[in-house]
């Protein structure tokens, strides 16, 4: 397995409310484990909300013994949302903090993801980019009462309007999915300041070069500055390598 992570602050915000973590190696009882967090809720707040998530969760996830991939994460996320609602009930500047979240662990053959928010994970699969997270956002939900139509004047007006985040609440629901994966399979992780700004066919295009996951990595953040830089912006990629675990 090989993974590479990069986050960079954009063409317009002065500072990064993102934050990564990617490590092959185990945690906890997970073989592996990858987030990525959007915060929000002011500059230092959210650059707080983020870091905080992220950090607590890997402490949590390595003194974890209990069970296995989705009752460790859905048991960590549970945690630190109420960690993270106490601290900004603690502090005034933390008010009205919250942070998306989006984890990944792969055992054998399958991969794991819980997500909160927009932040997604996609999986590149035969020249495709398939997303596999569902946003928690305002447009989405319209979209799927069929109240909107997907990238009309109202949809990119309100995009980033989300409806679930870590943090906002007492509790917190995660959305959790699991997918087979198949030899040559590649995972992206990312905030929606790479997929607000970059197409899945752009971002699909980048992944197909015969180039390292660093190069790729970093191609992604330099298209996401081409195209305006908006918003801060992180990636995460995995290269599971099943052939090389799994016959297939």
């Amino acid at each position: 397995m090989q993974a590479y992570g990069l986050t960079h602050v954009g063409r317009v915000r002065t500072h990064n409310q993102d934050y990564l973590y990617s490590s092959s190696d185990p945690v906890g009882n997970l073989k592996n484990l990858f987030l990525v967090a959007d915060g929000m809720g002011g500059h230092q707040a959210g650059d707080y909300a983020s870091r905080f998530a992220v950090e607590n969760l890997v402490s949590y996830l390595k003194q974890y013994r209990q069970g296995q991939v989705v009752s460790a994460l859905l048991q960590g996320i549970k945690t630190v949302n109420a960690q993270l609602y106490k601290r900004s009930m603690e502090e005034p500047y933390l008010r009205g903090m919250g942070t998306t979240l989006v984890a990944a662990s792969i055992e054998d053959d399958t991969l794991y993801v819980a997500n909160i928010g927009d932040s997604r994970l996609y999986l590149y699969r035969e020249h495709s980019m398939v997303q596999i997270t569902r946003d928690h956002s305002f447009v989405e939900e319209m979209v799927a009462r069929g109240q909107m139509n997907r990238y009309s004047h109202d949809y990119l007006e309100k995009k980033n309007i989300i409806t679930r985040a870590v943090g906002t609440g007492t509790s917190v629901t995660a959305d959790f999915f699991e997918e087979l994966l198949r030899p040559d399979d590649l995972i992206l992780l990312c905030s929606d300041g790479l997929s607000n700004m970059v197409s899945e066919t752009d971002m699909g295009l980048c992944l197909d070069q015969n180039i390292s996951l660093q190069q790729k990595a970093r191609q992604l953040v330099d298209m996401a500055n081409e195209h305006g830089g908006k918003d801060n912006i992180t990636a995460v990629l995995v290269e599971p390598q099943i052939s090389e675990v799994t016959p297939c």
